[in-house]
């Protein structure tokens, strides 16, 4: 993308008003500047802080009485003459207050007689009604990979000149930091970078998870989707070793972006079955950031608002790939009740454009527990690439389950009859396994005892388990994956 000819592309259509939604305000800015005189236009800049002054040269005065936003207004819409209007972080003043709402109508009115164009320059502007089919909106594009490298380069260069040593590196921590470093401003690439390397004086593997750390915090995801700092290993997890080996197979293709590159996957099964677990895993076998998307929190009572939260929550997903997206409970958010308003097919459309059409490296884990009352469109092969049925725990399935909880606990796998554990705890799923251990801790300790094979047995006796409680539902679940879906154990 190049931000010069596309800006003055939409300029030069006589578009009235433009808006640049944008962290970097100098970056927009210096580029008006130099569209500005290529287009011979004089760029005049807004603020709170400095009122109306011209922005295309150096050290000049603010002009008198247009502070305010309501007088920057009148006097732009009193010159009548040729310019490029900046107005930045002018959002609070358009929210219940029209009067400027409709000066700046009354502007773009006669912005093509008057060859005048308003850029609103800002990290958030909602466009009201009253000009919005008189706006464009435009992006500027983030660093391309050589320049997040050069970037890189030239901090590194910095702290041997600090330091009088080297950073020390290899080609594949360089690359995986750059590729993390993706969607960010330059000037935050850099920030990170900087990070990274004064840190230790070395950019390695280990410092991808506080990369991705610090950029979620700079993207501002907060209450869109939920950073997992914790992610899994497979070695954490019980079973699922068709899913390992599904995973395993396509890693490189993935991570790579060859052609046929997967898509994602959905997990279905019991609660407490597993597929949180495998879904944290996925992204600990991959070594990526892993983002988590609760579909039943995105839901707005006002209109267009929950597809508006589901659109930015899978564009930040692209600003932050190359990464894992587990959609959790999928189905809470694109399967209607009687009291929906057509939200949730609105939503599923949002949701099936995007997985047609994304571009960055995002891979899709979508967990679901009523699979049979997902749309057939979205579970269809192409959409996703795999559906995996997580069923209970077969015996040689709980034994691990039990080793992997009690050694998580400090305690020895090998003092514990797994076996009779395993035979004990017949359908029970895995969280089912752990809680039972975490209630017979709790007795063992009460009792002054040390935690025995008897305990738990005790704990799981006093336990029914989903399996019985919800029966029917896993039996019509099971059925339904028979023929559906790949067992992933």
């Amino acid at each position: 993308m190049n931000n010069s000819h596309d800006l003055r592309l939409i300029i030069e259509s006589r578009i009235p008003i433009i808006v640049i939604e944008t962290w970097e305000e100098r970056r927009a800015l210096t580029l008006l500047s130099k569209l500005g005189v290529q287009l011979a236009k004089p760029l005049y800049a807004w603020s709170a802080s400095d009122g109306l002054r011209r922005a295309d040269l150096v050290d000049s005065p603010s002009l008198p009485q247009t502070t305010s936003p309501e007088a920057a207004l009148k006097h732009i819409r009193a010159a009548n003459s040729p310019g490029l209007y900046a107005l930045c972080d002018f959002h609070p003043y358009l929210n219940n207050e029209p009067l400027n709402v409709r000066l700046i109508k009354d502007i773009a009115m006669q912005a093509e007689a008057a060859k005048q164009c308003l850029i609103f320059i800002s990290h958030a502007l909602q466009i009201p009604a009253e000009f919005k089919r008189m706006t464009a909106r435009f992006t500027l594009s983030m660093p391309e990979d050589h320049k997040l490298l050069a970037a890189i380069h030239r901090e590194a260069q910095q702290f041997a000149k600090d330091k009088g040593r080297k950073v020390r590196t290899d080609r594949r921590a360089l690359d995986k930091l750059v590729s993390n470093l993706r969607g960010l401003p330059l000037q935050d690439a850099r920030k990170l970078a900087r990070g990274a390397i004064y840190q230790d004086g070395a950019i390695t593997e280990s410092d991808i998870q506080a990369v991705n750390k610090a950029k979620f915090q700079l993207l501002d995801m907060d209450g869109v989707l939920s950073f997992e700092y914790d992610t899994e290993s497979f070695a954490h997890v019980g079973g699922l070793l068709k899913l390992r080996d599904w995973l395993q197979k396509r890693e490189a293709a993935f991570l790579q972006r060859q052609a046929d590159a997967p898509k994602g996957i959905m997990l279905v099964g019991v609660q407490g079955g597993g597929k949180s677990l495998a879904a944290k895993a996925v992204a600990g076998l991959w070594g990526l950031p892993l983002l988590r998307m609760d579909m039943g929190a995105l839901f707005n009572k006002y209109f267009g608002e929950s597809e508006r939260n589901v659109r930015e929550a899978l564009a930040l997903a692209e600003t932050m790939s190359p990464c894992v997206l587990w959609i959790d409970e999928i189905e809470k958010g694109i399967v209607a009740d009687g009291n929906d308003d057509g939200t949730a097919k609105r939503v599923l459309g949002t949701l099936l454009t995007w997985m047609a059409e994304r571009r960055q490296a995002v891979f899709v884990v979508a967990t679901a527990n009523a699979i049979q009352h997902l749309p057939p469109e979205l579970i269809r092969k192409g959409r996703l690439d795999e559906i995996f049925f997580v069923d209970l725990p077969k015996p040689t399935i709980r034994e691990d389950i039990f080793a992997v909880h009690l050694e998580k606990r400090g305690y020895s796998a090998d003092s514990f009859s797994l076996e009779v554990l395993a035979e004990e705890s017949a359908g029970f799923t895995g969280a089912e396994i752990e809680q039972a251990i975490v209630a017979a801790g709790y007795t063992a300790n009460a009792r002054d005892e040390a935690l025995s094979t008897a305990h738990i047995v005790g704990e799981l006796g006093n336990t029914v388990p989903l399996s019985i409680t919800m029966s029917e539902r896993i039996d019509a679940l099971r059925q339904w994956c028979k023929e559906r879906a790949v067992p992933a154990d």
